[in-house]
């Protein structure tokens, strides 16, 4: 079966879509699938293209048995609205000339920005192929929650495209629950929606002792970590915990160590000089080959989103490669994302933008009574209920059901 996979992230990057991207896309290939991920030069989030890279009109690598062919894009970092647009659409129209002269037998696209799963449906009309839309986000839901768009012509037209491209599809896989129930609501057929979790490859994430040279390197020997990882963007309200820092700066052994780049950076960083703060470090986004480094230092996985109705549906990836680590979550997001580590015991959970709540709680965590062993346990399990193995066969049943139904179809 060859599958053509569409998506604006992948490796080298370590953002969340191209980490689900390139594990997902290696599990096809070791079950026999033949894969090509189409992509474009490695830039995320600081909008620099990686060393070793450039940003070529068409070129071609192999990782880990998946074919790889990177386009030409307008390289935009991830801030700003109309430079972002940009960027997803230039990618999504090269993208679809690219995969225009490649034979697939289904296409898969995917989010968060639906610019992507526009290049699949005009290639699966094209092609005569089926398309799956993977969702990743509820775009441009998610652009409104933030504040970047309000409503009106422009938020309602890419709405009713985000509607089309729901039904043309052949299948809709989505990563939570809620996101389900969403399209659902919509009048999205049921039917077609599978959902397919985040999740963690368990042998690529084990528990291990603390980095000690790592430790000595950001001067945080003796300290009790909360480590936020992952983009700094609007979406993650990193301000309000930055200004609750500011309430803790007198707890000498608590800190806040904050990895990685996005919209928000800069103001955060500000934010520090401004409050004078000494329980907060700042570092630079780091390879995929030292996350498991620095989540080793870290005594608790701080996860939080600004408080909306939206981020309800959404289940942040990062929670299941802490959990592996047997890492406890500091959890700041509502609905299905709660229910998970609560059910599970694998964190202690508060209020999004709650103050007093969020403060309660770190100070909770660093009690000795026993409760911390408690929520490594709950990680463990809850790793292991969502392998990222098992996440990826049921993927690839959705995919192989969709071909088999197609050539059934045309066989009648």
């Amino acid at each position: 079966m060859k599958i053509l996979f569409i998506s604006d992230n992948f490796l080298p990057e370590v953002n969340a879509p191209a980490t689900r991207t390139h594990q997902h896309c290696r599990e096809w290939v070791k079950r026999g699938a033949e894969v090509t991920v189409i992509t474009c030069a490695p830039n995320f989030p600081q909008g620099r293209v990686y060393d070793g890279y450039k940003n070529k009109l068409y070129q071609v690598e192999e990782i880990d048995g998946i074919r790889v062919i990177r386009v030409w894009s307008y390289i935009a970092a991830n801030k700003g609205f109309y430079k972002r647009t940009f960027d997803f659409i230039s990618f999504a129209f090269m993208a679809f000339w690219a995969g225009l002269f490649k034979k697939a037998d289904v296409i898969v696209a995917t989010s968060p920005q639906f610019f992507t799963a526009i290049a699949g449906s005009f290639l699966s009309f094209f092609k005569r192929k089926p398309w799956i839309m993977e969702v990743r986000d509820l775009w441009p839901e998610s652009i409104k929650a933030v504040g970047a768009m309000q409503e009106g012509f422009v938020y309602n037209t890419l709405e009713r495209i985000e509607l089309f491209l729901y039904r043309s599809a052949s299948r809709i896989v989505v990563v939570t629950d809620a996101f389900k129930a969403n399209l659902i609501r919509r009048k999205i057929d049921g039917n077609k929606i599978e959902v397919v979790k985040n999740g963690v490859l368990l042998d690529e994430y084990q528990p291990k002792e603390k980095d000690q040279d790592l430790l000595k390197k950001l001067g945080l020997e003796n300290k009790f970590i909360f480590t936020y990882l992952g983009t700094h963007g609007m979406a993650h309200k990193l301000d309000f915990i930055v200004a609750s820092a500011a309430k803790l700066n007198h707890e000498k052994a608590v800190h806040f160590l904050f990895i990685g780049d996005g919209a928000e950076k800069k103001n955060l960083l500000e934010l520090k000089e401004k409050l004078a703060l000494d329980n907060v470090t700042f570092h630079p986004f780091v390879a995929k080959s030292e996350v498991k480094d620095f989540i080793s230092i870290s005594d608790v996985a701080l996860v939080c989103l600004k408080k909306s109705d939206t981020f309800k549906s959404v289940i942040p990836s990062k929670i299941f490669e802490n959990a592996a680590m047997q890492r406890p979550i500091l959890l700041g997001v509502e609905g299905e994302s709660k229910e998970i580590v609560e059910n599970y015991q694998a964190g202690i959970c508060f209020e999004p933008e709650n103050e007093a709540e969020f403060l309660s709680k770190v100070m909770e965590f660093t009690h000795k009574n026993g409760t911390y062993q408690q929520l490594q346990k709950g990680c463990t399990l809850l790793a292991a209920d969502f392998s990222r193995r098992k996440l990826a066969g049921d993927m690839l049943d959705t995919i192989s059901r969709v071909v088999k139904h197609r050539k059934n179809a045309q066989a009648g």
